[in-house]
């Protein structure tokens, strides 16, 4: 009697919850039903839970701020299986992209339900069947690329009744007339093209009067053919218009404009319109410019709500069928949140461009508060640089160890922190080596040789790990103490051969910390707080990566735990101060002819 109680209850709660996710989140139900069918070998759809609360926070979906679903890009996700009629539930959808894929089967009748959808993109796949009449019901659609399938039948009339801008059906498998009614007038046989059992309608000259009346016949000719030859003259040029524009929309990549949706998100990221930020930037104008690097440059703008931003214009080339990647990084960048990370709040993406948009920075980046600040500007004073080494350390524990997967930052220096109204420290660019990875622009060949951020193996072998950033955090930290540049810093020594990390431990045991301290500070820091930074940067630029502290452990030595311990083992690993020196030679020798200052460039400031 008890187990039968249990088994009731069991099932009454399991219905109840089952029946309160299916109506609390039916767009994510849909979702879900059209995953299952799917078969996924690339894992696109991983993030696609069905116990969630909303389908927002699914990668390649995206949101508008009632939560409703607004945009699908799954282009290129290599998915095969078939479309489900749940899909006719996404009433708010205005773009659904599955183009490219092995989707196969019919296309649902109720796909004519999304009475908002702007752009439908089923193109390359092997999908068979008719076109759905139903389609003839959305009349906000403008793009309908059906191309390059094996869809059958005849082309529904009742499509000629929507105002599409693009229409694309060429091979497949379709027969009967082509309509030239209504939108359809637009398009020429190349929309058509391929269809062997496809014709076109033809239109029949208006017959001439019977029983002409005598004596008008002459002057009937002559204006008939004045006035054919008029509108034969005005023909020409506008079918030739016509046509120009239509094969040109048909290579524009779809980005919703601004004025159609002004809140597009992808969970708590928002994909801007490419018009939002030439707008806010001025057209990208020169005068608001912040910095440029490796990654391309950096302009300061304003958003139409007032709010202050930084546009990254990435430089990388884009080749054909990146934009699932890019869209899926973009996304992996954005879960990674932390109060001393540099938050993303959007995107933009088309087909000649790329963009991510930060928050502005107001006072800039550590760098430009050191070496690079304006005479007008205040110094840093010792906390606060104390502050940026615990804060940015803070950042990139949280992305070497709470990030799935990690995600490592290949430039870790003081151009690449910010500082906050507040001077709070905040790393930027984090993710955008993994984002750039189809079109390497970090240059490593030019900087080999010269002392700088670039950790040894690195410059050898070109692999990266969480220990290349705890060697460029070290060097980092080298430059908050000096309020120089690490390669500037080695060559104010009189000598040609400089072991910048020797010669730094040497100002340590003499107890000349004076030598090395920013002179800006005039004396405003402590000893002891200026020797922990200096112990903790050379154990951070060990040559052997196994060596370097993890960056957590940073973190615990910034925070007076157990620093002591890791400097007196590795005092006690040294035997001579010569062969630590041979050690290093190779990499921190310093030819006074190598000296690069585009290295600057690397991937410089904000």
């Amino acid at each position: 009697m008890k187990l039968a109680i249990i088994l009731i209850l069991i099932w009454f709660i399991l219905g109840f919850y089952n029946l309160s996710r299916v109506h609390g989140n039916a767009e994510g139900d849909a979702l879900y039903t059209m995953k299952m069918q799917f078969t996924d070998p690339a894992n696109a759809l991983q993030t696609w839970d069905q116990v969630v609360a909303t389908p927002c926070t699914w990668f390649h979906v995206t949101c508008n701020d009632q939560s409703s679903v607004t945009r699908i890009d799954l282009g290129g996700a290599n998915l095969s299986g078939q479309l489900v009629p749940e899909l006719g539930q996404l009433t708010n959808l205005m773009y659904l992209g599955l183009y490219n894929n092995e989707i196969s089967g019919r296309i649902p009748d109720e796909l004519g339900n999304l009475t908002k959808l702007v752009n439908l993109d089923l193109y390359q796949n092997r999908l068979n069947g008719n076109i759905p009449v139903t389609l003839g019901k959305l009349q906000k659609l403008r793009n309908l690329r059906l191309n390059n399938n094996s869809l059958t039948g005849t082309i529904p009339e009742s499509l000629t009744n929507v105002s599409l801008q693009i229409l694309d059906l060429s091979n497949n498998l379709l027969s009967g007339v082509v309509p030239v009614t209504g939108s359809f007038s637009n398009f020429t046989p190349i929309s058509f093209k391929n269809n062997p059992n496809l014709t076109f309608q033809s239109i029949s000259p208006q017959a001439p009067p019977t029983n002409p009346k005598p004596g008008r016949s002459a002057t009937g000719a002559i204006a008939g053919g004045v006035a054919g030859g008029a509108a034969l003259l005005f023909a020409v040029p506008t079918i030739a218009l016509v046509w120009w524009c239509s094969k040109k929309a048909q290579d524009d990549f779809y980005d919703i404009p601004a004025e159609q949706d002004p809140a597009v998100h992808l969970g708590q990221l928002k994909r801007f319109s490419l018009r939002e930020l030439q707008v806010a930037t001025d057209n990208f104008s020169r005068n608001n410019i912040l910095g440029q690097g490796g990654f391309g440059r950096v302009y300061r703008g304003r958003l139409a709500d007032g709010r202050l931003v930084a546009v990254k214009r990435l430089k990388e080339e884009r080749p054909h069928g990146s934009e699932l990647q890019f869209q899926t990084e973009v996304e992996m960048i954005s879960m990674a949140v932390h109060r001393n990370l540099l938050k993303l709040l959007g995107f933009c993406m088309t087909q000649t461009e790329r963009l991510l948009v930060y928050p502005y920075m107001i006072n800039g980046s550590v760098a430009s508060c050191l070496k690079d600040r304006h005479e007008m500007q205040a110094v840093l004073n010792w906390e606060t640089r104390e502050r940026v080494a615990l804060g940015s350390a803070r950042g990139l524990a949280y992305l070497h160890e709470h990030c799935s997967p990690k995600i490592i930052h290949r430039d870790v220096k003081a151009a690449n922190i910010l500082l906050d109204e507040v001077f709070q420290a905040v790393v930027g660019d984090f993710g955008l080596a993994k984002l750039m990875n189809y079109k390497d622009t970090h240059v490593t060949t030019a900087i080999r040789g010269t002392i700088g951020h670039i950790a040894p193996e690195y410059l050898s072998t070109g692999r990266s790990s969480e220990k290349t950033d705890v060697f460029g955090y070290g060097v980092m930290l080298l430059e908050l103490i000096t309020g120089q540049r690490a390669y500037d810093l080695a060559r104010q020594e009189k000598d040609d051969e400089v072991m910048l990390l020797d010669w730094v431990k040497g100002l340590l045991e003499a107890k000349k910390l004076e030598t090395l301290v920013d002179a800006d500070l005039e004396g405003g820091y402590v000893n002891d707080g200026v020797e922990k930074l200096i112990k903790i940067a050379l154990l951070c630029t060990q040559n052997a990566p196994l060596d370097r502290p993890d960056m957590s452990e940073v973190v615990r030595m910034l925070e007076d735990d157990g620093l002591t311990e890791r400097w007196d083992q590795w005092q006690n690993q040294q035997i001579s101060r010569q062969e630590i020196s041979h050690e290093h030679n190779f990499i921190y020798y310093i030819d006074p002819n190598s000296h690069n200052p585009s290295l600057e460039q690397l991937s410089g400031p904000r």
